[in-house]
């Protein structure tokens, strides 16, 4: 375990009550600006929307039952408002704050050794401001007709359609100030509150990821927020920015759409990366191979993932330069990740495994990712994206990036991180059950997509072909089984917070500083004293126990 000196300090079992016995209830949870409670509350609120967010994703499985118009059970009008909600809520409520605003929160504070992050108050703010831009786009479905522009609420569809997206556009534009804020928050905490000892080289690797989606999270929100400020602008005061009919460039909104919306993928998948390098370490048993390269690699992600925005617009119109330039930057990045790759693999080498489901998760993670890397190889190129552009195969390829990738992760973070925030073990058997069943799923739904794709068939639309009807059907059973996981996973997790065996400190053998505290950790600081590292925070061979 990591070696740590924590000085005793008698007062600090009455903290608790010093800083947040005058709240009782309700009150002593959104008016708190304890860390840990932050996260739980984002928590909360984030599963909240992906129950609906999968309801929705259901439903056009449904829709797809039969290939022609007739028959439905939407009309093409109520299908383009499923996919927008779809990808609204699923993108901006629950993905991109994802791991960050909740498993971030609760344990970037802990892991360096801090007892809170550096603003507080500015915390729970950005979760208000997380909340507000949330009831924001909630109530824009119920007025005027639901969105149905897309989650990219492409021009001119944005412009000129009937439905309120001004205030659909307005929530996600108060969205991206809560994740500017949670960016802030953790870049000045990475830097001034580390303790003491601890340099950057001995940062546990998820606080890395989370530095360096932090970067991101500052330096491209706000070109999303001034685009989609834009949008409200042409709409309200009828300005040729964009529109076409008044003057305006639409490719001109594709860019600035881009420039933020493909380094958000980023935002998405690298801090499931920084907890995949923590769990393998954990359950290998090894010091984590290339500790400085899946660091660097971090960070050189986040850099290079603001120069390929354009592989989304290869048939869009542009130069053969850029298309060249575009492509080649598209598999520059690829490197980093493929580091990260061969670097987990060979912690695992040698290692003194133990088959627990957090590990079982990165497993199926690294499985599905590189399905997902490789198939977005294919749309990087440019003669092949000019034939799967805009077909299934591209959806197939981004949900095997984002949730194979990162809300697999984010399932395997909560399996490793559950008892540590609450005390209490889950049903280990349940869980793989459960991780079993949703990776059988997830590939019955989303593999016949990109089938689907390179056979031809367009995304979003309402009705398609009887030659892709069996795909289709398969597509649609594999949503019923994964869904089928899903409640077994979160059955046994909700079994597991409140009636499962009560376990110790540290369950899974884990060397980062979170797993030398008590388990939940102490309200509402984490430490009696700022502990002193004089460790690196992960395992050395000759540290060793096997049990």
């Amino acid at each position: 375990m990591a070696d740590v000196a924590i000085p005793p300090n008698e007062a600090f079992a009455n903290s608790y009550l010093k800083n947040h016995g005058k709240r009782k209830g309700i009150l002593a949870w959104i008016l708190s600006t304890d860390h840990k409670r932050i996260g739980i509350l984002y928590m909360v609120s984030l599963f909240t929307f992906f129950t609906v967010g999968v309801i929705l994703g259901v439903l056009m499985r449904l829709e797809m039952l039969v290939p022609g118009p007739a028959g439905k059970l939407f009309t093409a009008q109520e299908y383009n408002a499923l996919f927008t909600l779809h990808g609204v809520i699923m993108i901006f409520l629950f993905v991109i704050p994802g791991i960050p605003a909740t498993l971030g929160n609760f344990f970037l504070p802990i892991q360096i050794g801090a007892k809170d992050v550096a603003f507080p108050r500015l915390n729970l703010l950005s979760w208000y401001l997380y909340v507000t831009g949330s009831i924001i786009i909630i109530v824009s479905l119920f007025h005027n007709g639901l969105p149905d522009t897309g989650w990219t609420f492409y021009i001119p569809y944005s412009i000129r359609t009937g439905t309120d997206v001004t205030m659909a556009v307005f929530g996600v534009f108060i969205l991206g100030f809560s994740s500017i804020l949670t960016g802030l928050n953790f870049i000045t905490t990475i830097h001034r509150l580390r303790a003491p000892g601890m340099g950057w080289f001995k940062m546990p690797l998820f606080v890395w990821a989370l530095y360096a989606t932090a970067w991101v999270q500052v330096i491209a929100t706000p070109v999303l927020a001034i685009t989609l400020l834009l949008i409200m602008v042409e709409r309200i005061f009828s300005v040729g920015i964009f529109d076409p009919a008044k003057g305006g460039d639409p490719v001109l909104y594709q860019h600035l759409f881009w420039i933020y919306s493909h380094p958000a993928v980023y935002i998405m998948i690298l801090p499931p990366m920084g907890v995949v390098s923590e769990i393998i370490t954990t359950f290998s048993r090894r010091t984590v191979f290339g500790y400085k390269a899946i660091a660097i690699s971090s960070l050189a992600i986040a850099f290079i993932g603001y120069l390929v925005w354009g592989h989304h617009m290869f048939v869009a119109g542009m130069s053969t330069t850029a298309q060249f330039v575009f492509s080649f930057l598209t598999f520059l990045v690829a490197v980093p990740s493929g580091i990260k790759v061969f670097n987990w693999v060979a912690t695992m080498y040698k290692g003194s495994i133990d088959l627990k489901p957090p590990f079982l998760f990165v497993m199926a993670f690294i499985f599905l990712f590189c399905i997902g890397g490789l198939t977005g190889l294919l749309l990087g190129s440019v003669a092949t994206d000019a034939q799967l552009h805009a077909t299934y195969f591209v959806v197939g390829h981004f949900h095997y990036i984002i949730f194979g990738g990162g809300v697999f992760i984010f399932f395997g973070a909560l399996h490793y991180w559950l008892p540590k925030m609450f005390g209490r073990m889950y049903s280990i058997k349940a869980a793989n059950w459960a991780l079993a069943i949703m990776f059988v799923g997830f590939n019955m739904l989303y593999f016949p997509m990109l089938v689907m794709g390179a056979e031809g068939m367009p995304r979003r639309y309402f009705a398609y072909l009887p030659k892709f009807e069996t795909w289709q059907h398969i597509s649609m059973v594999g949503s019923w089984v994964l869904v089928i996981g899903l409640i077994i996973m979160f059955a046994n997790l909700l079994h597991g917070i409140f009636k499962g065996k009560v376990v110790g400190s540290n369950p899974w053998g884990g060397t980062t500083l979170e797993w030398t505290i008590a388990s939940p950790p102490p309200p509402p600081e984490n430490f009696e004293e700022i502990p002193v590292i004089v460790h690196e925070p992960y395992y050395h061979p000759e540290a060793i126990e096997v049990k």
